[in-house]
């Protein structure tokens, strides 16, 4: 759908209600300054009006409507377009996860069409920043590139803040020698991932477009895309260093893991030592009280005295028990 509509000429915006898709169409063909129109998750059908009115690039529409491409910068020659495609990402402190967004952009000498994908791409308010620089605004559609690449590279820095809050926190678990969920890291380091895509392809494009490779841009405007460059650059360092702590603590997490996992065995194993032992002491008393329990003929007429069993019965528990007792001590066990 059609979010804003606003014609622009001297540094003024013209028109206070949003302007219909053919009469901005018009102003674009006839009057001086430029068009901004903003789209939200368009349909086929409205892309397609766009693309009659404006002239735009079957391969560039196409682009628009899909999600998750890298960032990139195109010219086609048809209509003088430059189509710009940016990754937009927004951390949500609820969830403790990075949602991710996507804005193209059909940029002219007379129009800026930009299309929203995702609601981590918000940009109401590189608008109302542009209005309020008139001076910005004379310099045509490249300031509109210039707004809204600033608002998209400064919403990274809240990203960086809230990753570097969730890896210190599974850093302090792991150092302190705790597993931390093998599962949470994963996911971490996918996000940082995730995140280092939409930032570091887009380290060529600014520096070219800070030159003035793609489109004419005054000294004065060169600057703020300078200054744009600088902060992506800076965000660029920064989740780097997130994927790097991250494969860290990672290996460091598998390391206490498997620590645990020794200390577990060795309880065992000295568990099933105990048992054995004891198992082991009373295999031949359980024998040899089994055996005596019998009723053989020459036990009932031998044995016809306690003395006399005393002397087979106990006297063999008590010689088993000295034997496995030496046995035991000579091989270590106790």
């Amino acid at each position: 759908m059609i979010v804003d509509c606003a014609h622009y000429r001297d540094g003024q915006r013209q028109n206070k209600a949003p302007l219909a898709l053919e009469q901005a169409a018009e102003v674009c063909s006839k009057d001086e300054g430029f068009v901004w129109l903003g789209m939200f998750e368009p349909d086929e059908a409205e892309l397609d009006k766009v693309q009659r009115r404006f002239g735009l690039h079957d391969l560039a529409v196409e682009d628009a409507q899909n999600f998750h491409l890298r960032p990139k910068i195109e010219r086609y020659d048809e209509g003088d377009v430059l189509f710009v495609v940016l990754r937009t990402a927004r951390y949500a402190e609820e969830r403790e996860e990075v949602d991710m967004g996507e804005v193209s952009v059909f940029l002219s000498p007379r129009f800026v069409i930009t299309v929203r994908q995702g609601e981590a791409s918000n940009l109401h308010g590189a608008r109302m920043r542009l209005e309020e620089r008139p001076e910005l605004l004379r310099e045509g559609t490249a300031a509109v590139l210039w707004a809204i690449l600033d608002t998209i590279v400064d919403d990274y820095a809240p990203v960086i803040e809230g990753l570097e809050r969730d890896v210190e926190e599974v850093e302090r678990t792991v150092f302190s020698g705790a597993a931390a969920p093998t599962e949470r890291i994963y996911l971490l380091r996918r996000e940082a991932t995730d995140f280092y895509r939409a930032v570091h392809p887009l380290l060529a494009p600014l520096e070219a477009l800070e030159r003035g490779g793609y489109i004419d841009v005054g000294e004065e405007l060169s600057q703020f895309f300078r200054d744009v460059n600088d902060h992506l650059k800076l965000v660029n360092e920064e989740v780097i260093a997130l994927r790097d702590v991250l494969a860290t603590i990672l290996q460091a997490n598998m390391a206490v893991i498997s620590n645990q996992q020794n200390e577990i065995s060795v309880r065992q194993n000295e568990t099933m030592k105990q048992l054995t032992i004891v198992a082991t002491i009373f295999l031949p008393l359980t024998f040899i009280t089994g055996f005596f329990g019998m009723n053989f003929g020459w036990m009932i007429k031998d044995i016809d005295s306690f003395w006399i069993f005393a002397v087979y019965g106990v006297g063999s528990l008590i010689v088993s028990a000295v034997l496995i007792y030496y046995w035991f001590r000579r091989g270590g066990h106790i």
